[in-house]
């Protein structure tokens, strides 16, 4: 129904910035469901990072990056983004783009996932 690309991973130094980007396709037309970000560490869960509602309108964002990062959507490139500024050691992880069934984010589990994007910040 609906792919996941991610790219924009890679290797950054404590304090510095970098942005992923999802692109989607698939039967399902982009503006029908929402999308975020999780991310996964080592020997840690998969955890929520942010979400954006089918229009971009109605984001949330994890308290742990909540003034450092923001997501965002281009309806018309099928592309959603997330910008990661003042980037700290312990936001090293796999980033997976996610799209959920519904337009807004509920906190409901993704429907589906990207296959992820490595994301590390040396200090």
């Amino acid at each position: 129904q609906v792919q996941l690309t991610e790219s924009g991973g890679g290797l950054v130094q404590a304090g510095g910035s970098l942005r992923l980007s999802c692109a989607a396709s698939g039967r399902r037309a982009f503006n029908t469901y929402a999308t975020g970000w999780y991310r996964q560490s080592p020997g840690k869960e998969r955890e929520f990072v942010a979400a954006a509602s089918w229009s971009g309108i109605t984001v949330t964002v994890a308290d742990s990056v909540e003034g450092r990062f923001t997501i965002s959507r281009d309806n018309a490139k099928n592309t959603v983004r997330l910008q990661m500024n003042s980037l700290r050691p312990e936001d090293t992880a796999v980033y997976y783009c996610a799209a959920f069934e519904d337009r807004f984010y509920s906190g409901a589990s993704p429907a589906y996932w990207g296959q992820g994007t490595q994301v590390t910040v040396s200090s």
